[in-house]
C-alpha cells in the first residue's frame, strides 16, 4: 500500500473530536469522584465552543476546495463535523441531566426549577429579581424600527414571543431573505412581538438558595428571569420563551506585512472577535419552528449549525460551581506539590546549575523553582541580563513582577511578548505595556511566526568569567496552569547551549540571521530536518539488524511528511511509540504501514503537555525536550525549540516517564486501526495510574532529599 493513500489519514477535525470523547468519557466514569466528572464535562463543552470559533470557522473562510490528506474537501469535513458535534453534545447533556444531576442530589445537591422552590425560596428569589436582576437587564426588542440586536459571543440570551396589548395595534415583522432585513408583513392588525434579553455575566449564573439544613440548593439565574420576564414587558402577553446562544468566529486574521503597529492592531483585532460570524446556535428544545426561523435567519445560520439542547445552555458555567470549596469532600483528594529535590537547601540556583544540569517535573514538583530563577536573578547584583520569551502568562504573574523587578535594580531585561497566543491576546498586550513602562526592552515577535518556544536566559559576571545560565520549558511561564499541566523544565549553564541561546535572542529581537546551532533545533530553520534526520537514523540502524526504535510524547500528530516519515520506519522494523494526548492523524496498527507503531493517549487529572522524543532505546540512546508538537504549525510557523537532555541520570529520569506513561492501565487509551480507542485490558495486571505514581515517586524523592540530600529519579 502506497504511504499517501488517503484511508491511511485520520482527519484532523475527526480526530480532535475522538479527543474531546474521551474527555467526555471521564465525566461519564463513575468510578472518578462526582466534582471531578461534573469539571471534565465543563472542559468538553468549552473545548467544543474553542473547536467551533477556530477550526470550523477557518473551514468555513477556506476558500481552497481541495480534500485533506484523508480525503475529504472542506465540505465533506463541515458535514462530518455536524454529524458527530451533535452526537457529542447529546451524549453531553445526557451526561448532565441523566447522570450528574442524580448523582448530586444523592449528595443533597439539587438543581431547583422556579415552579419547585419552596415559599421561602421562591421570596428570595423575587427578592433578588427586584433589587438586583431587575436593575441589571436591558430587554432588547425586534422590530421594524429597531433591527436584530447584535448577539454577543458566548452569552446566553431569553428569546421572547409575546402578543401585543389590544390597545397597541402593531403589524407583523418579518425577515425578508433576499433583502437581508426585516419589514412589515403586509397583513395588518394584531400579531406577535419578538425580543431578546441577555442573561447577566456580571453576577453569578448558578445562584444559592436557602437550603434545608445538610441539603444544597441552587437556581440557574434564567430561570428567575423567565419567572419575572412579564415585568419586562409590560402591557404584551408573553406566549413563548426560550433560551439561545451563539458561538462566533474568533480566529483573529490579518496582514501582520502590511501593519505599523502590531500591538494596536492586535488590541483592534481582539475588540472585533467578539462581533465574528456566527458558526453555531444552541437553541432550548420546545422553542418553536417560528422563533428558529426569527433568530437563524438574521444570523445566517443554516440548519446543521443548530442544535437543540435539552437542558440548561452553557455547560462551561458548571466549572467554577464543580470548583466550590464546600464540595472539596467531592473532589480528588489534592496531591501536593513539592519542591525540586535538586535546588533542596541551597542558597543559591545558580551555585546548584553550574554544577549539573537540573530537570524539573510539572505538577509533580512545584513551578515555584522557575518562579524563583527569575526572582534571584532580579535580586542578583552579579546578574547582567535577563532574555525570556513569554507566550501564556498568568494574570498575577511572579515572574512579570520579577522581570519589572530585574529592571529597576538596573539590569538589561529583554521580553518577547507574543501578542498573538489565541485567546490570550489582550492579556498579553497588558503585560507589554506594563513591562515597557517599567523599562523593560519588549519585542512582540516575528512577523508571520508565532515565538512558541519557551526560554529565559540569564547573564552573570562571575569570579572567573561571564557565565550565562538558561531555562528551557515544554510549557509556559504561567505558575497557574503548572499546577494542572505536565511538563518539564531544564535548567543548564552549559556554554553551548548559552551560545546558542544568545544566537536565538538575537535572532527574536534584532536582524541577526539564524546561524548554526550547537545544541538547540530551531523552527522553522532546521527543526523539521532535525526530526526527520533522527527517524532516518533509526531505520538505517533497524536495517543493519541493530536495536531501533522512537518514543515520543507530544499533544498532536497531524504533520503529513513526519507521518510519512514515521510509517516508512514501521516499515523498516523500527519499533515506535507515541503518546499523543489530543490530535492524531496517524492510524496505527496498519498490516504492512503501521504494524510497529502503538498510538497511546492518557486523560487524567493534569492535562498532559510536555514534549519528550527519546531515539534509540536499547543502545545509547539520544533524548531531546521541546516546545514543539509534530503539527505543520510547530514545524514551519512558529519559533520553536528542541533541546538536548544529555545527562545520562537526567536521560533516565525522561525514559522511566515514558516508560510509566506507557504502562498506565487506568487512564491511558490505546488507538486502534480504526482511529478508536479503547483502554487496554487489566485482568491479572497491577493497577498502573502513571500520574498518581509519577507524585509518588516525586514525594519519595523529595523525602530522600531532605533527609539526607540524596535522592534517585
Amino acid at each position: 500500500m502506497n504511504i499517501k493513500d488517503p484511508t491511511l489519514y485520520l482527519n484532523r477535525e475527526q480526530s480532535w473530536l475522538a479527543f474531546n470523547e474521551r474527555v467526555l468519557e471521564e465525566a461519564q466514569d463513575k468510578t472518578n469522584p462526582l466534582m471531578e466528572r461534573l469539571k471534565f464535562l465543563s472542559i468538553t463543552a468549552s473545548n467544543l465552543d474553542e473547536f467551533f470559533m477556530v477550526r470550523v470557522a477557518s473551514i468555513l473562510q477556506n476558500e481552497n476546495p481541495a480534500p485533506d490528506a484523508s480525503g475529504l474537501t472542506p465540505e465533506a469535513q463541515l458535514e462530518a463535523i455536524s454529524r458527530k458535534a451533535h452526537e457529542m453534545m447529546t451524549k453531553q447533556y445526557n451526561c448532565f441531566t441523566r447522570s450528574l444531576l442524580p448523582a448530586m442530589e444523592k449528595e443533597g445537591i439539587f438543581l431547583k426549577n422556579y415552579e419547585g422552590l419552596s415559599p421561602a425560596q421562591k421570596a428570595y428569589a423575587d427578592t433578588y429579581f427586584n433589587d438586583v436582576l431587575y436593575q441589571i437587564l436591558t430587554p432588547m426588542a425586534i422590530d421594524q424600527s429597531r433591527p436584530f440586536p447584535t448577539v454577543n459571543n458566548r452569552a446566553v440570551y431569553i428569546f421572547i414571543q409575546m402578543a401585543a396589548d389590544e390597545t397597541m395595534p402593531v403589524r407583523t415583522v418579518e425577515w425578508i431573505e433576499e433583502e437581508g432585513r426585516w419589514r412589515i408583513a403586509e397583513d395588518s392588525g394584531q400579531g406577535l412581538l419578538y425580543a431578546l434579553v441577555q442573561v447577566p455575566t456580571v453576577v453569578p449564573r448558578i445562584v444559592k438558595l436557602p437550603s434545608p439544613e445538610g441539603q444544597h440548593h441552587y437556581i440557574l439565574l434564567e430561570q428567575i428571569i423567565l419567572a419575572h420576564i412579564g415585568r419586562l414587558f409590560l402591557g404584551h402577553t408573553v406566549t413563548r420563551t426560550g433560551l439561545l446562544r451563539v458561538t462566533r468566529n474568533s480566529d483573529l486574521t490579518f496582514d501582520e506585512e502590511d501593519t505599523d503597529d502590531l500591538l494596536h492592531e492586535m488590541a483592534r483585532s481582539v475588540k472585533d472577535r467578539r462581533w465574528g460570524d456566527p458558526v453555531r446556535i444552541e437553541i432550548s428544545k420546545g422553542i418553536g419552528k417560528a422563533a428558529i426561523r426569527t433568530l437563524t435567519k438574521p444570523l445566517n445560520l443554516t440548519p446543521d449549525k443548530l442544535y437543540n439542547i435539552s437542558g440548561p445552555l452553557d455547560l462551561t458555567a458548571w466549572m467554577s460551581f464543580a470548583n466550590s470549596k464546600e464540595f472539596s469532600h467531592l473532589r480528588n483528594m489534592p496531591k501536593p506539590q513539592k519542591p525540586s529535590p535538586d535546588f533542596h537547601n541551597q542558597p543559591s540556583m545558580f551555585d546548584v546549575v553550574k554544577k549539573r544540569d537540573v530537570l524539573v517535573h510539572h505538577p509533580y514538583m512545584s513551578f515555584d523553582s522557575v518562579v524563583a530563577f527569575v526572582k534571584e536573578a532580579a535580586g542578583d547584583p552579579r546578574v547582567l541580563a535577563i532574555k525570556q520569551t513569554l507566550y501564556r502568562v498568568s494574570g498575577q504573574s511572579p515572574i512579570i513582577n520579577a522581570l519589572i523587578q530585574a529592571a529597576e535594580n538596573g539590569k538589561q531585561v529583554s521580553v518577547l511578548v507574543e501578542l498573538k497566543a489565541r485567546f490570550d491576546e489582550e492579556n498579553n498586550i497588558n503585560w507589554a505595556k506594563l513591562l515597557e513602562k517599567s523599562g523593560v526592552h519588549v519585542i512582540y515577535g516575528l512577523v508571520g511566526l508565532k515565538t512558541h518556544c519557551k526560554v529565559c536566559l540569564v547573564v552573570r559576571q562571575e569570579d572567573d568569567a561571564i557565565r550565562r545560565y538558561m531555562h528551557f520549558g515544554t510549557g509556559n511561564y504561567n505558575e497557574t496552569t503548572a499546577k494542572i499541566y505536565t511538563d518539564t523544565g531544564f535548567f543548564t549553564c552549559r556554554e553551548t547551549f548559552g551560545q546558542d541561546a544568545s544566537n536565538l535572542f538575537n535572532v527574536l529581537t534584532g536582524y541577526s540571521k539564524a546561524t548554526q546551532w550547537q545544541k538547540l533545533a530551531v523552527a522553522p530553520v532546521n527543526l523539521r530536518a532535525t526530526f526527520l534526520h533522527l527517524i532516518e537514523e533509526e531505520i538505517r540502524f533497524a536495517k543493519d539488524g541493530k536495536p531501533a526504535s522512537i518514543t515520543a510524547k507530544m499533544n498532536a500528530l497531524s504533520d503529513i511528511e513526519m507521518i510519512q516519515a514515521l510509517y516508512s520506519a514501521s516499515q523498516a522494523g523500527v519499533k515506535i511509540r507515541l503518546l499523543v494526548r489530543g490530535i492524531c492523524c496517524l492510524r496505527a496498527g496498519v498490516k504492512g504501514i503501521s504494524e510497529n507503531i502503538t498510538v497511546s493517549s492518557i486523560v487524567d487529572r493534569y492535562l498532559e503537555h510536555n514534549r519528550i522524543y527519546v531515539f534509540g532505546i536499547g543502545r545509547t540512546p539520544k533524548a531531546y525536550l521541546a516546545s514543539a508538537d509534530w503539527m505543520p504549525r510547530n514545524l514551519d510557523r512558529r519559533v520553536e525549540v528542541l533541546f538536548p537532555i544529555e545527562a545520562p541520570d537526567l536521560q533516565e529520569e525522561i525514559i522511566s516517564e515514558l516508560e510509566l506513561s506507557l504502562s498506565d492501565n487506568i487512564k491511558r487509551r490505546q488507538q486502534q486501526p480504526d482511529g478508536s480507542y479503547v483502554k487496554p485490558p487489566r485482568r491479572g495486571k497491577q493497577a498502573v495510574q502513571s500520574q498518581l505514581e509519577l507524585h509518588r515517586r516525586v514525594d519519595k524523592r523529595y523525602s530522600d532529599a531532605t533527609a539526607a540530600d540524596k535522592f534517585s529519579f
